[in-house]
């Protein structure tokens, strides 16, 4: 990755489980540098700002009061994303918010028009699709091997996070559940694949009303299920190709493909989209067979944070990938999914993004 216009400092707003992972690439980037840390907890934000050469602990106002902070890294819990987000703009700072964008397609417009009237930036995880696993995958498809997209299917089964983590009432609460902690990686993915969502069809289930803390020093602590957890939807892209998608915490055990994509020639199976890499398939026509493909695209040893660095790059002037419109897409096919659901009817989406542009070859 070339050196880039210009380098962003960094102020990091929520320092639970997923900053490390933040962190750890980060520090790999070196004209990204965190200068400010804050969270509810003074002590974890003591501990991430530690971390940082440099960096200091402080509250949310003094951040965005801070002159050297020139970008939000937003990794507070999904119900103040867009509060977060619209605060930061407000201060004068571009903005990487954590998925969803938001906690409704309202709200992420108004984030959006925000950055817009400010002349700034929102980014919006998830940016494990600019890894080798989703942009391998694309190369394919977009170079024709398996014909003309048909058709794709995506399945996350799991029977639930609170086996492993130590706080997880807000993954079953608004803006969580299955489909807004999870779907962001899968629905993603399949906007880069196969282009936009122009409608959807759902059915939704809460099998429980509440579920068990599994470890930590919480365990055996129950707490309500706020939020449907097993998810299934039919969206129609407006290339024409139709994909199939489950997400759920109620399954034990499955043998479902992460990703598959259809075409008219062949399939392409897809790696977990929640990870960066991952071993691309190809089946054609002519070969007849299933054949292992070698990383082609995207980012090599990517990170959580990566997507930052690929804003930085498009400051010149091109549109970044991992960009608030995509995620705003998103968003809305979750919201409208949910809403088909309880209503037992198609629903159009109503937000309009162009397909985010390929990563062409290695970086």
């Amino acid at each position: 990755m070339g050196e880039p216009v210009k380098s962003l400092r960094v102020g990091v707003i929520g320092a639970g489980k997923i900053s490390g992972q933040y962190t750890k690439t980060l520090l790999g980037i070196p004209y990204l540098p965190v200068t400010s840390v804050a969270d509810l907890s003074p002590e974890r934000a003591a501990e991430v700002a530690a971390q940082h050469p440099g960096a200091r602990a402080e509250s949310v106002q003094q951040l965005l009061a801070a002159d050297d902070v020139d970008l939000v890294l937003n990794l507070t819990i999904p119900a103040v994303h867009g509060e977060i987000a619209l605060a930061a703009l407000a201060a004068g700072k571009h903005v990487y918010n954590e998925k969803p964008l938001a906690l409704t397609v309202n709200e992420g417009r108004s984030v959006l028009a925000a950055a817009a009237g400010g002349g700034l930036r929102v980014g919006c995880a998830p940016d494990t699709v600019l890894g080798t696993g989703i942009q391998t995958a694309r190369a394919l498809v977009d170079a024709g091997r398996i014909g003309a997209p048909v058709a794709a299917t995506a399945f996350m089964t799991t029977p639930g996070h609170e086996r492993w983590h130590p706080d997880p009432e807000f993954l079953y609460r608004p803006g969580g559940g299955p489909l807004f902690d999870m779907g962001p990686y899968y629905l993603t993915s399949l906007v880069h694949l196969l282009g936009p969502v122009v409608s959807v069809t759902g059915v939704s289930s809460r099998p429980t009303d509440s579920r068990e803390i599994g470890s930590g020093p919480r365990a055996g602590t129950r707490f309500d299920v706020e939020v449907d957890t097993h998810v299934a939807g039919i969206l129609v892209h407006a290339s024409g190709a139709v994909s199939t998608l489950m997400i759920s915490f109620d399954v034990w055990a499955a043998r479902l493909p992460r990703i598959e994509v259809y075409g008219s020639r062949g399939s392409v199976s897809v790696p977990d989209p929640n990870q960066f890499e991952g071993q691309v398939e190809v089946f054609t026509a002519e070969t007849g067979a299933w054949e292992a493909v070698e990383p082609s695209a995207g980012y090599r040893n990517g990170g959580r944070g990566i997507g930052i660095a690929d804003l930085v790059q498009a400051l010149s002037g091109e549109p970044h990938r991992a960009s608030g419109e995509v995620a705003l897409h998103v968003l809305d096919v979750m919201q409208t999914l949910l809403q088909a659901a309880q209503e037992g009817r198609s629903r159009p989406i109503t937000t309009v993004v162009d397909r985010p542009a390929p990563i062409n070859g290695l970086i």
